[in-house]
């Protein structure tokens, strides 16, 4: 009795043991696999003034019908093209500079910029218009400025957009040039007035118009690039910390699965030794 009393004992302190190692091992593998991040969150400053400046670009090809007779359509696509890049720095003023000197190198514009914080925590913000023809250059280099957290490329075809544009302000002419020619033809005070507030009300549409159809224009083709370099610390954790923290850890968490199993055994056997109590006292009913 003893010697199975003690191979159990074994077994189960084995059992303890392993589940023990296996959570310091679990934890302290997590340690080396979590970043550890001191930069502030990123501002929403891109949202901020989406809408405030919008960027274009064109491309002109041709596409070849599937007729008998062959043929070939000219398209004149527009559309917007958006670089996001997210870079943290332990060199903020040496990769600012290199990356200002990129953008100049490719000729294009800083139409937006937020430079904030202290120093150890600055940020940078920078909306950037590039020729469509150095984009894709461009972003290749700012890429290899810092160490990158994000980057993706958006592309939007924006030809019907620029159609309606148009197709508008012909509408809007149109109409103008109907009221204007109904002004020559005489008539009430009261009327010529609301004519006057009409055409007035129609030359602020097309003078609207006119900015939005300004951004397609050929000599203000631009893609955009949204830079943003954030300034970090790297920290470097020793073993012997890492050590320690998996270690108490570990044994919050043994000592909380150790409590919690002791009650579930505790419960299982109140709740056996209850139906066992039952059936006796069942037994005994049923003999009388």
């Amino acid at each position: 009795m003893k010697k199975v009393f003690k191979k159990r004992l074994k077994k189960l302190i084995f059992i303890l043991v392993v589940i023990f190692i296996s959570l310091f091992v679990f934890r302290f593998i997590y340690g080396y696999t979590k970043k550890v991040d001191t930069t502030n969150n990123q501002a929403q400053f891109f949202d901020n003034i989406s809408n405030s400046r919008k960027n274009y670009a064109s491309k002109k090809y041709q596409i070849k019908s599937s007729n008998t007779v062959q043929t070939s359509v000219n398209v004149d696509q527009k559309y917007e093209k958006i670089a996001e890049i997210k870079s943290k720095s332990t060199e903020f003023d040496k990769e600012e500079s290199d990356a200002r000197k990129k953008i100049e190198k490719y000729k294009a514009l800083i139409q937006f910029e937020q430079k904030s914080g202290n120093q150890g925590t600055r940020k940078l913000n920078l909306l950037i218009g590039v020729p469509p023809e150095n984009f894709d250059a461009l972003y290749k280099d700012l890429i290899h400025i810092g160490k990158i957290q994000a980057k993706q490329i958006t592309k939007k075809d924006k030809t019907n957009e620029y159609k309606e544009l148009n197709a508008k302000k012909a509408s809007l002419e149109k109409i103008r040039a109907s009221l204007i020619e109904l002004k020559t033809k005489g008539g009430k005070i009261d009327e010529f007035m609301q004519l006057e507030n009409r055409i007035l009300e129609i030359e602020q549409q097309l003078q609207g118009l006119g900015v939005s159809l300004g951004d397609f224009d050929d000599e203000n083709e631009f893609c955009t690039v949204q830079f943003s370099l954030l300034e970090g610390k790297e920290i470097n954790i020793s073993i012997i910390h890492r050590v320690k923290v998996a270690l108490e850890w570990t044994i919050k968490i043994y000592l909380q699965l150790i409590v919690m199993f002791f009650f579930l055994t505790l419960f299982a056997y109140l709740f056996l030794l209850a139906i066992e109590k039952l059936k006796i006292l069942e037994n005994i009913i049923n003999k009388k």
